[in-house]
């Protein structure tokens, strides 16, 4: 007997990638289960689906850096809850010093569907109960019909795991200039949001602040150190400086939504805009902006 979830959740995150650095992700999350019924004739009760898959999912993959341990280009280690990571990229090296929970060690060379669809089953084996005898997850995409871009963040104000330095999302934007789908704007935000880390003003120090791995060879010319104390203990970052855009405040997609709103007012003062900023998958903030406004 098979039992299905299609969306059971949403996987956010961030994962570093030899070619790209640091990119922001969203992957939906479909479920399939074999097994015999229960003692209530089922496979397993829906509620339990979400509760028990859902939640070890969440735990053990959402709002984290996936690292690929198996690659070349990663050093990492760890003492007591605190871990140190390098990483060498084409984009430039990143480094951090962050809470282990801040991290997903995958066993891989890459960070792709395969490699995370077999750490997930490894976590969910431990959970699920005896009549299930396996378990099939499906990774994937929402599929877009207007530009996207990948970003990562931190929100340290944040009293969940959004906190966490560096997690991301996958997100679509859509602009109306004076009321009028406007797709040049959708495509220079994909553009200049590519790959990127938003960092907040406030959360930018001197690299001679961070207590960086020793293999950590950065300079104010090139990196961006960010830092700050959150619940789950202190979060430090050295990004390259080509792969960030410093934001003034917050980086909540209602504050980002503002943000690209009063830049665009800022380029084209006669105009009204409207954007619709998304936070992965079916969710994000509206902001309207203009003279008429």
């Amino acid at each position: 007997m098979q039992l299905f979830v299609r969306d059971l959740t949403v996987i956010d995150f961030s994962y570093l990638c030899p070619i790209r650095g640091m990119v922001g992700e969203s992957w939906i999350v479909d479920v399939l289960l074999d097994g015999g019924l229960d003692e209530q004739n089922m496979v397993l009760d829906f509620s339990k689906v979400k509760r028990t898959i859902k939640n070890t999912i969440d735990e053990v993959a959402d709002h984290r850096l996936l690292i690929p341990t198996a690659c070349s280009e990663v050093r990492w280690q760890q003492q007591g809850d605190k871990v140190w990571m390098d990483f060498s990229s084409l984009q430039g090296d990143i480094h951090l010093a962050c809470p282990a929970q801040a991290f997903a060690l995958i066993p891989s060379e890459i960070i792709d569907f395969d490699s995370v669809n077999a750490f997930l089953q490894k976590a969910l084996r431990a959970v699920l109960p005896d009549n299930v005898e396996g378990i099939t997850l499906t990774l994937r995409n929402e599929m877009h019909e207007t530009p996207f871009y990948h970003y990562s963040h931190g929100l340290k104000k944040h009293d969940g795991n959004c906190q966490r330095i560096a997690h991301g999302h996958r997100s679509p934007i859509n602009i109306f200039e004076n009321g009028i789908a406007a797709p040049k704007w959708d495509e220079y935000w994909a553009k200049r949001w590519k790959d990127i880390y938003l960092g907040t003003k406030e959360d930018v120090v001197n690299l001679s602040s961070l207590t960086l791995s020793p293999q950590a060879k950065v300079s104010e010319d090139t990196h961006y150190g960010f830092c700050y104390q959150a619940p789950q203990g202190e979060f430090q970052l050295a990004m390259p400086k080509s792969r960030c855009e410093i934001i003034p405040h917050d980086t909540t997609v209602e504050l980002l939504a503002e943000f690209i709103a009063n830049t665009l007012i800022e380029k084209t003062p006669k105009s009204e805009f409207k954007v619709i900023a998304y936070e992965g998958v079916g969710k994000g903030a509206i902001s309207v902006k203009g003279n008429s406004i």
